[in-house]
């Protein structure tokens, strides 16, 4: 009993152990990878994929995928730019506006999921190819620059050592964990993913569930373009190119399942901080970037393989 007991701990572990192996093997590569200042640049490169994978869990969780994430992220970014340097507005007013369309965008998915029937992968490219034209027409194809100082403090600012986009991925894990673990929509999260028949039939009311998952996914998604236009202190109109595919990967080496119903936030974290390790540690020891696009889509691969092979078992 008590070996397996110790087994059972080892494989719900094993993605930290993967985390632990990374950071031992990049360290011996290049020492200056575990250097507190490197884990700290570490730590800000991902706040932005942290934030967005949060929202993104919501929606894996229920069986569908969000692939609207980087053109949310690289809309924010160009509204918020310009309604503060083109029409300007106020800084507090600018990010509230913003959040609200990044919402009204994730409503907007689960309205062509929910109630008109689209499937999620269809609807959400969809929406990115959309919005993605839209935030190039707003900023012309042309960057905006020229933000108060006070809003950089969202992307640069620090608190003691910390940096603030640090602090709000941690904030933004926690509540997502709270959700899951701490309220009913957490609990039908689980079983709309795991059965929606079933879960229709026990009274859930799975339209509306869908509904507040993309509605949350755009709302994470715009926080997270928010925290990257005040990193880069320049609205761009690629700027979330590609995000969703590391936000995605993030999310299912967490041990989200695809097939929805399973996962859990402490995942996600480790996903996340994984993904980081890999990127910062093939930096370090000269990787160009056409191999570290190779070795996320093995890792997303290997992921989405193992979690295929599991539902397999399982079903035998």
């Amino acid at each position: 009993m008590k070996e397996n007991k110790l087994g059972n701990i080892i494989k719900s572990q094993a993605i930290w152990v993967v985390f632990i192996v990374l950071c031992v093997g990049f360290t011996i590569a290049n020492p200056r990878f575990i250097t507190a200042t490197n884990l700290l640049i570490m730590l800000r490169q991902v706040a932005v994929w942290g934030i967005a994978s949060v929202g993104m869990t919501f929606v894996i969780l229920l069986g569908d995928i969000d692939l609207a994430t980087g053109s949310v992220i690289t809309f924010v970014n160009v509204l918020c730019s310009y309604l503060m340097v083109h029409m300007g507005v106020p800084m507090v007013l600018a990010i509230i506006i913003t959040l609200a369309a990044s919402t009204l965008i994730g409503i907007l998915n689960g309205f062509m999921v929910s109630t008109i029937g689209i499937p999620a992968l269809i609807a959400t490219f969809a929406t990115q190819t959309a919005f993605s034209g839209i935030a190039l027409i707003i900023c012309d194809g042309q960057p905006i620059n020229g933000f108060t100082e006070s809003f950089k403090v969202f992307g640069q600012g620090k608190v003691g050592p910390v940096p603030v986009p640090v602090i709000i991925m941690i904030i933004c894990f926690a509540l997502g964990a709270f959700i899951l673990n701490k309220t009913y929509f957490g609990r039908y999260f689980y079983a709309v993913g795991g059965n929606i028949e079933a879960a229709r039939l026990s009274g859930i009311r799975t339209g509306r569930v869908k509904y507040l998952v993309f509605a949350l996914s755009g709302f994470f998604a715009g926080l997270a373009g928010l925290v990257l236009l005040s990193r880069v202190n320049s609205g761009m109109g690629n700027a979330g190119l590609g995000y969703e595919f590391k936000v995605i990967t993030c999310v299912v080496l967490g041990g989200v399942s695809v097939s929805g119903g399973s996962g859990r936030m402490s995942g996600v974290v480790a996903g996340t901080f994984i993904i980081s390790a890999l990127n910062n540690g093939m930096v370090l020891i000269n990787l160009n970037s056409w191999v570290q696009n190779i070795v996320l889509g093995i890792v997303l691969v290997l992921a989405v393989g193992f979690d295929c092979y599991q539902k397999k078992r399982q079903a035998n």
